[in-house]
């Protein structure tokens, strides 16, 4: 049984840095791809980063892109999302998802069978 457990949330302020871990078991996880996916009060989940299985290619919504960095510690079984200049429009539960790896975007959340229960964040002053 595949489980991910995401950990580091918290109450922070503008402009504040937080970072996020998930750690994943039952599966093995050099094989995966990895992304963080996220839910703001009253819409969809969004796509917000994701690292390829090898560690060598990640992505990056533009409303993160250069305030956020995904890193994968294979290791570990663990996948973190970096977290600096942090806004108000950031506020969400951010969940992380497994897919073995493959051909599909990786932005595809309907490529991700496994997620965890994911992880509060909220940005406000």
């Amino acid at each position: 049984q595949v489980q991910l457990v995401e950990s580091g949330g918290g109450l922070v302020q503008p402009g504040d840095s937080l970072r996020l871990s998930c750690a994943a078991s039952g599966l093995t996880f050099r094989l995966y791809d990895m992304a963080w996916f996220r839910r703001a009060p009253g819409e969809e989940n969004d796509f917000v980063a994701g690292i390829g299985w090898s560690g060598d290619n990640t992505y990056y919504a533009d409303s993160v892109k250069g305030r956020f960095t995904v890193s994968r510690d294979n290791a570990k079984n663990t996948v973190y999302l970096l977290m600096h200049s942090l806004k108000p429009e950031d506020t969400a539960v951010y969940s992380c998802r497994a897919r073995l790896r493959s051909g599909s975007p990786i932005y595809s959340i309907s490529t991700y069978n496994s997620w965890g229960q994911g992880t509060q964040v909220t940005v406000s002053s």
